[in-house]
């Protein structure tokens, strides 16, 4: 068996009264993620790390964000890609740790439910997902709600 790591990061700029998607849930917050498809920082974060892992370079090179097959489009759907393409080359999935930074709106009532959004993706179990969430202390672009970070590692695994 075979065992690699990856690690992917990602960062959106917050603008108000735009929609804020964070692992597949709508949350209600008067700013949100701008970017290209939903702007889902942490489901963009898992990707890079996913791809990274596999040696499938990143999100970007994958999905363009000058395609206009991608705008809008829910980053759900880029991370089943993401996560056919590692079938593809033989890998499975063993389990994704990632973090949150942002001050606002609180992330801990909404992980359950960013964790079934996952599992149900990936094909992987809830048990397998965790999510943490941590704010900037109020500092830099993050403590002034300008931008939100998130960062994920991954197991996987090619027998």
């Amino acid at each position: 068996m075979k065992i690699k790591v990856g690690f992917g990061f990602d960062v959106h700029q917050l603008k108000d009264q735009h929609p804020f998607v964070v692992g597949g849930v709508h949350l209600e917050h008067h700013k949100g993620a701008f970017g290209h498809s939903d702007a889902d920082v942490l489901l963009h974060a898992i990707c890079d790390a996913l791809l990274g892992a596999a040696n499938l370079r990143d999100i970007g090179f994958h999905f363009k964000n000058t395609d206009p097959r991608w705008k809008g489009i829910s980053s759900v759907i880029l991370l089943q890609e993401t996560a056919r393409m590692l079938q593809e080359k033989g890998w499975s999935i063993g389990n994704i740790d990632a973090m949150l930074c942002l001050e606002a709106p609180k992330i801990n009532p909404h992980i359950p439910a960013m964790q079934k959004n996952i599992a149900e993706a990936i094909g992987l179990s809830e048990e397998d997902i965790s999510i943490k969430a941590t704010t900037n202390e109020q500092m830099g672009f993050i403590g002034r709600e300008e931008g939100v970070v998130a960062y994920a590692v991954c197991l996987i695994e090619k027998n």
